[in-house]
């Protein structure tokens, strides 16, 4: 499972003049924490390149009650980019994790750019692959893993992110030994496909073996070689 990937994003793979080009195909746009950038089921074709922020990619599932966060992007990433080149409804929603500036180019001039570009339109390629190979993971982690092995490989994933990320883990405080991640209970449920009361319910069993300590908003990891072996699917 993995909601950041390692991929180098879209617009630091580009060269100077192919970022340059590509940018001057859009215009800038501010987001407000929360407002969607993309929404899933819409017929537009554009696409957006992030440059300040953060944003989340989610999907409602076939039950319609569950939100599930798929992946976290941040500056440089390209979003919107399948709906952009099949012409078919947006697969996801994109929304602003506080505030987001990003620039947005239309679909027709983002098309021609890439007919006249290969190495870009290349780089377009790789990053659908990845996704998508990124995506099947998931689905293959939502049948055959546990909630608390989810919770486990996400938390520990989370822990490790660096210092910028929109999830990333601070310094300990007072009393604290470990990483804290920043999170809501239903926020870290929506990263790992399960409900709120699931997630609730892990949680406490974490907290009863001394491995992770909660309170308002976060998650502090106090034994991460414990939580990465439950994540694996070791119990003893």
């Amino acid at each position: 499972m993995g909601l950041l990937g390692d991929e180098l994003a879209f617009g630091r793979a580009l060269t100077a003049p192919e970022y340059e080009s590509v940018m001057a195909l859009g215009h800038r746009k501010a987001y407000a924490a929360d407002t969607p950038l993309l929404t899933e089921g819409d017929r537009t074709g554009h696409v957006v390149i992030v440059e300040r922020g953060w944003v989340t990619v989610s999907h409602v599932t076939d039950r319609g009650a569950t939100r599930l966060i798929l992946g976290l992007r941040g500056p440089g990433e390209l979003l919107g980019e399948m709906a952009a080149l099949d012409q078919h409804p947006r697969s996801a929603t994109v929304r602003a994790l506080g505030t987001v500036e990003a620039t947005v180019i239309g679909g027709d001039a983002f098309r021609r750019f890439l007919a006249t570009h290969p190495r870009v339109s290349g780089l377009v390629i790789r990053q659908l692959t990845f996704r998508l190979r990124s995506a099947d993971q998931e689905r293959s982690a939502l049948a055959s893993l546990t909630v608390l092995q989810r919770l486990a490989s996400r938390l520990t994933e989370l822990s490790r992110t660096a210092p910028t990320g929109p999830y990333a883990p601070s310094a300990p405080g007072p009393g604290a030994t470990g990483a804290v991640v920043h999170l809501a209970q239903d926020e870290l449920a929506a990263t790992v496909g399960a409900t709120r009361e699931a997630v609730a319910k892990a949680l406490r069993l974490l907290r009863a073996q001394e491995i992770v300590r909660t309170g308002t908003r976060m998650v502090e990891i106090l034994d991460p070689a414990l939580l990465a072996l439950l994540a694996e699917g070791h119990r003893d």
